[in-house]
This record gives C-alpha cells, sequence and structure tokens, in this order.
C-alpha cells in the first residue's frame, strides 16, 4: 500500500488525481468591493438611526425619511436647483481658474530660485489663514455676487494646488534631469519630457487636494452676499433651525466631494497607468 504525503499527486489508472488545495482568502476577503460599499452605506444609516431616535441628537439629526422629504419641500420652495447650480459654477470656476495659476507658478518656483524665495514664503502665510479672515477684504474689492465667490475658492485652490506640484516637481530625480543635461537637451526638452510626466502623479493629487478645497471654502465663499447656493442655503435654515433640509445640503456637498473624487482617480489611472501603486 502506497503512503500518499500531501501535495502529492496519485495517479489512478491513466488519471492524475491531483489533492485539493485550500484556498488562502478568507471570508473577508472573498466579498467584493461593491459588497463592501453596500455594508458601509448600510452601517452609516444604522448610525444615522441611532442619532435620529436619542434625545440630545434627534434635533440635528433627522432620520433619513424626514430627509428624503425635504428635497421635494425645497423643490417646492424653487430653490433647490437654483442653489445647486450656483455652487456647481462657482466651485467649478474657482478651482479651474486655481489650477491654471497654481501650475505655471509651482513650475516656475521649482526651477528657479529667484521666484521660489520670493513666492513661496507668501504662499505658506496665506495659506494657514482661513478663508472666512479674508472674505470681507474681498468683498470690499470686487462687491457681492458670484465675483467674490470665485476670488475665494480660487484663492484656497491656488494656495493648495500650488504647493502640491511645487513639491511634486523638487522631489523629480535630479540624476533624469542631469542625464538630459548631458544628452543635450534644452530647458524646453527637458521639461516637456522629464519634468512634465515625472510630475503627473503629483498634479493629480493636486487636482483632488483642489476639489476637496474648494468644497470646504464653499461656505465662506457663499458668505459674501450670495442669493442662492448650497453654502448659503445652510446658513440661511441654521438661522430657522430647519435641520432636515439643512443636513440634505451638507449631504449634497458630500456626495458632490465623492463625485469629483471618482472622475479624478479615473483621470489619474488613464495618465498614470505606468505608476505603481499599492491598493
Amino acid at each position: 500500500m502506497k503512503t500518499v504525503t500531501k501535495g502529492e499527486e496519485v495517479q489512478i489508472g491513466n488519471k492524475i488525481d491531483k489533492p485539493k488545495r485550500r484556498s488562502n482568502r478568507n471570508f473577508i476577503d472573498r466579498i467584493p468591493n461593491k459588497a463592501w460599499l453596500g455594508i458601509s452605506l448600510l452601517v452609516a444609516i444604522m448610525f444615522w438611526t441611532i442619532l435620529s431616535v436619542l434625545p440630545s441628537t434627534s434635533r440635528s439629526f433627522p432620520n433619513v425619511f424626514l430627509v428624503a422629504e425635504s428635497i421635494g419641500t425645497m423643490i417646492e420652495r424653487g430653490v433647490f436647483t437654483k442653489d445647486f447650480a450656483s455652487s456647481l459654477i462657482s466651485i467649478l470656476s474657482g478651482f479651474g481658474l486655481g489650477f491654471v495659476l497654481s501650475l505655471p507658478i509651482a513650475i516656475l518656483m521649482a526651477w528657479y530660485r529667484p521666484v521660489r524665495f520670493i513666492i513661496e514664503p507668501w504662499i505658506q502665510f496665506i495659506r494657514n489663514i482661513p478663508p472666512l479672515a479674508y472674505v470681507p477684504l474681498v468683498v470690499i474689492s470686487a462687491g457681492v455676487g458670484r465675483t467674490p465667490q470665485i476670488i475665494v475658492i480660487t484663492i484656497a485652490t491656488f494656495l493648495t494646488m500650488t504647493i502640491t506640484i511645487y513639491q511634486g516637481v523638487r522631489n523629480i530625480d535630479q540624476t533624469l534631469i542631469k542625464a538630459a543635461r548631458v544628452l543635450g537637451a534644452k530647458d524646453k526638452d527637458i521639461f516637456l519630457r522629464v519634468i512634465a510626466p515625472a510630475s503627473l502623479p503629483f498634479i493629480m493629487t493636486a487636482i483632488r487636494l483642489g476639489t476637496a478645497v474648494a468644497l470646504t471654502s464653499l461656505i465662506a465663499a457663499e458668505s459674501t452676499g450670495a442669493s442662492a447656493g448650497l453654502g448659503m442655503r445652510i446658513r440661511a435654515l441654521s438661522n430657522t433651525f430647519e435641520s432636515s433640509p439643512m443636513l440634505l445640503y451638507i449631504i449634497i456637498i458630500g456626495i458632490i466631494g465623492l463625485i469629483f473624487e471618482k472622475l479624478a482617480k479615473v483621470l489619474e489611472r488613464r495618465l498614470t497607468g505606468w505608476q505603481d501603486k499599492v491598493e
């Protein structure tokens, strides 16, 4: 009688019977990512429900059904679509201007020492000031309306994205730049063929951070005498203690942020697919 050790193949006639291998994946690893998303949402709703029934938090966190019903309430008032569109225009405009300004400034700071020594201290200084602090100055200079909103968001996103892109360009391997110079490359060629590809991951990170900053500065931006907007409406609802629509608008801002984050990740995968990443 032949003794079969673990992992050894057994031949029966013309067939080879291979021992069954136990899967190394446990139960948690077998759960797909989409299922985890559903589980996470379920846990959040359960936690929300608990907050809605506790006496100390029920006024601040009304239940899911009341918040969902508040969508119809805001639509009946004729402000829901107007608020959403107004905030979206301000966010996209401010972020776009911030990115257009931050990209060349960051590259100039990283490439030329005089520019870095002059601009970087002021960027670091202003970056630590909350947008609410300089909103009155923006209103005095630009008046009320959409213009000061865009200016505030532009300043906030510009500062964050400039520092991120600048650090990315500064961290490029100098060996690559020196090798390009040895091969006779000019500044233009070095920028297009070495700096731009190498700094692209940092630019994508700056975009993701910039969208987040644009949303977090929305309340400050829309405190400039805005007549519509998600941030403006949250402040107005807080004055009347309408917690259901106020929580609805807060959730909408979060959803917009998640959408921007997903779009940025898709763009990042397309442009930086060559980069090794740890999931």
